[in-house]
């Protein structure tokens, strides 16, 4: 399968290239890489339709790009020159095979390939860093929109005993389950599916980073998997965004924990 790659050059680079990355993520771009004047966007010759970034919007930022094919077999040098690792304070360190160990609590080994996921991205970092604040031992966890497999593996690494992750993707599936095995994990279900995935399953804690539109649509599903006292931690969209996603949890019957914010991006948990 080849790629199509849009490079983007945004005036000013921040909050700019966060704004278009996020809805990028809606039309399908799926990985990011990031430079000096904005960064590298990538999706799927089949699911890329460049009519599409004409009708992106105005904003009080400039920007233009370009369009070019890649290969798949050429990914691995994109992410091998980009990707460095990234420290969640000193509870975790999230590194590509080829960098050398970190002295932290937690070292995790992820080669992301194609996948989201990497920590790079604030969400990420955000729903890495909470994880810690969490007691996961001896708990069911479900990452939901797994991408690279980041959070559950470090909740399996953190305790949990039975941990599933989903995926509309069948290489972050595939990408999920190389990167566990990476960290010498074997027993996470990961699958390809969605909410609808998850029908009667329950757990103690369910993890969604994925966007703001996909969490409205699935929340219902979300709160069905929990039990009471049962924690649902969210990511994957700007703070502006806070207010429409905590009234449709509240609505739904969920209780407001804590949010936290990076970079404009937010992180929010709740309690069934």
């Amino acid at each position: 399968m080849n790629y199509a790659g849009v490079d983007f050059t945004i005036e000013p680079v921040q909050p700019g290239s966060d704004v278009l990355i996020a809805l990028l993520g809606e039309m399908g771009f799926d990985s990011f890489v990031q430079h000096e004047t904005g960064f590298e966007a990538y999706i799927s010759e089949e699911d890329f339709n460049p009519d599409e970034l004409q009708h992106i919007g105005e904003f009080d930022f400039s920007y233009s790009y370009k369009i070019k094919t890649i290969e798949q077999k050429n990914w691995n040098e994109e992410w091998e020159k980009n990707f460095h690792p990234v420290l969640v304070e000193d509870k975790c360190c999230i590194r590509a095979s080829f960098h050398e160990p970190a002295d932290v609590q937690l070292d995790i080994i992820i080669n992301p390939k194609m996948s989201f996921g990497t920590g790079h991205h604030d969400t990420t970092w955000m729903m890495s860093r909470t994880l810690f604040d969490l007691d996961l031992k001896g708990k069911t966890v479900l990452d939901m929109g797994c991408g690279t497999g980041v959070l559950a593996i470090i909740a399996h690494k953190l305790g949990a005993i039975k941990i599933e992750g989903i995926d509309i993707d069948d290489w972050s599936v595939e990408n999920s389950i190389e990167n566990a095995s990476l960290n010498g994990i074997t027993d996470i279900a990961f699958y390809k599916g969605n909410a609808a995935s998850l029908e009667v399953k329950q757990f103690d804690i369910i993890l969604a980073n994925i966007n703001r539109n996909v969490l409205l649509a699935d929340m219902p599903a979300y709160f069905n998997c929990l039990p009471k006292a049962g924690k649902l931690l969210l990511s994957g969209f700007f703070d502006n965004d806070f207010e429409e996603l905590n009234k449709k949890a509240t609505f739904i019957g969920f209780s407001f924990v804590k949010k936290n914010v990076r970079n404009n991006w937010a992180q929010l948990e709740y309690q069934k």
